[in-house]
């Protein structure tokens, strides 16, 4: 089982404010926090829910390649509303929301690439 997981930004700021928008619609928000003088090598910020960060952002040279990082969610709504959100929050699209047939024919998700070229998704595996 998967505790947390994260990914290396090279903005800062810019990563917390597009994943704070990007994942207000699937419920998780900026949680905590954590300056480099704590973690001994960087800032690092984590997104979570229930007060649990589960997914870091942290400050340096991005992951190359690129990661891809998939958050599962209980409807399809969230799905529409993580892209929109994400593209607005300054994503840019890698595959809008719609079925997957080729993985499940309930595989719905969506795909935005972060402003380092992460590769983010959303999907939802139950039918409409």
């Amino acid at each position: 089982m998967i505790d947390h997981t994260g990914v290396i930004v090279s903005d800062f700021d810019k990563g917390k404010a597009f994943y704070a928008a990007a994942l207000a619609p699937i419920g998780y928000t900026l949680i905590m926090e954590l300056p480099a003088a704590v973690t001994g090598h960087t800032d690092v910020a984590g997104f979570g829910e229930n007060g649990k960060p589960d997914f870091w952002i942290s400050r340096g040279t991005p992951n190359q390649p690129p990661m891809h990082v998939a958050f599962r969610v209980d409807a399809r709504k969230p799905v529409d509303a993580f892209h929109a959100a994400a593209l607005a929050g300054g994503g840019r699209d890698n595959g809008g929301p719609g079925i997957r047939a080729h993985y499940h024919p309930d595989y719905y998700s969506a795909f935005v690439l972060d402003p380092d070229g992460h590769n983010i998704e959303v999907v939802c595996h139950l039918p409409a």
